[in-house]
């Protein structure tokens, strides 16, 4: 397989399939500390120059990941590895806790500052939560892209109806709504269920998959060496314990063809992923290791077969 990039949704921006999500640089510290180890400044260095070394275009983070501490650690670790903004596309959340719409316009210079000198071209309300609804909000962000401030706009954690009134509302104002980002993976399947993929695919909206190798689940490691497990943090190991033992026969058979690829586990299940709804789904799995970012990106380089795609299909079918 070539790797291609792909248009976020409808608009200009041209995307991989497969972005970097970077939430674990925010580790260590506040509610993150149960979740991620502290990741040093020279790590996210690291793995930002072999992601983008192993062809990887663009990242993922949020005002919600340590209040700017991800987003100032990315920008930090792009100027590094002598990136200008038009050789990266970058993507941020707003927070919508305890807010209106109105607070958009008053915290996107904050978003700007620690992100220097990138600019935003994906600015994603987080979570359909705030105090106001789809449609103000969608105001709020056509008044931004319409003043430069950012690119496109996107939402995160929508369900079906609330995407398709945010892109009714960015429609109002000439601009489509360019991504949907959601929990989405082998032991996740539930938007293929639910209407959120196939409204997507119906309005041109690209579905960003997070968590896409559910929490490194996916890649095996903790199968082969459960007691792996008991070294990740608190947060991760209370969801995994009850997963691993029922995920047995499937992380076997992605074993199965991954040697049939000279690939790894994670990255059959990537792939799969990228390409199941044709060029609808990008996914962004994290890294807290610059390996895990080489390999995510290796995920690009090979095409499954017909039969391997229904084979895994058929085996997570229970997870619709």
């Amino acid at each position: 397989m070539e790797n291609h990039k792909r248009k976020l949704g409808r608009t200009e921006i041209e995307i991989t399939p497969i972005g970097l999500g970077v939430m674990q640089f925010a580790g260590g510290k506040g509610v993150f500390r149960v979740m991620f180890p502290e990741v040093t400044q020279a790590a996210m260095d690291d793995i930002i120059h072999t992601a983008l070394e192993s062809g990887i275009n663009w990242f993922d983070t949020a005002e919600l990941y340590g209040g700017g501490r991800s987003e100032q650690g990315l920008a930090n670790a792009l100027k590094a590895a002598g990136k200008t903004d038009e050789d990266v596309v970058i993507a941020t959340k707003w927070s919508p806790f305890l807010r209106t719409a109105s607070n958009i316009p008053h915290t996107i210079a904050k978003r700007q500052k620690f992100l220097a000198p990138y600019n935003i071209d994906l600015y994603q309300v987080h979570q359909p939560v705030s105090f106001s609804s789809p449609e103000a909000e969608m105001e709020a962000m056509a008044d931004l892209v319409e003043a430069g401030k950012i690119r496109s706009v996107g939402v995160s954690n929508f369900n079906a109806d609330q995407m398709c009134r945010a892109h009714a509302a960015l429609a109002k104002r000439g601009l489509p709504l360019a991504s949907n980002q959601v929990q989405y993976s082998l032991t996740e399947r539930s938007i293929e269920s639910n209407g959120i993929l196939e409204a997507a695919k119906k309005l041109g909206i690209t579905i960003i998959a997070w968590s896409p190798l559910a929490s490194g689940l996916l890649s095996g490691k903790f199968h082969k060496d459960p007691d792996a497990l008991a070294k990740t943090p608190f947060g991760r190991r209370l969801r995994f314990k009850r997963k691993l033992e029922q995920t047995a026969p499937l992380i076997s058979a992605l074993e199965e063809i991954a040697a049939e690829h000279q690939a790894t586990t994670a990255q059959v299940a990537l792939n799969w992923l990228i390409n199941y709804a044709g060029e609808t789904v990008v996914a962004i799995p994290g890294a807290s290791k610059a390996r895990q970012a080489a390999d995510s990106a290796g995920a690009m380089t090979f095409s499954l077969t017909e039969k391997e795609m229904a084979r895994i299909d058929e085996m997570t079918l229970r997870y619709r």
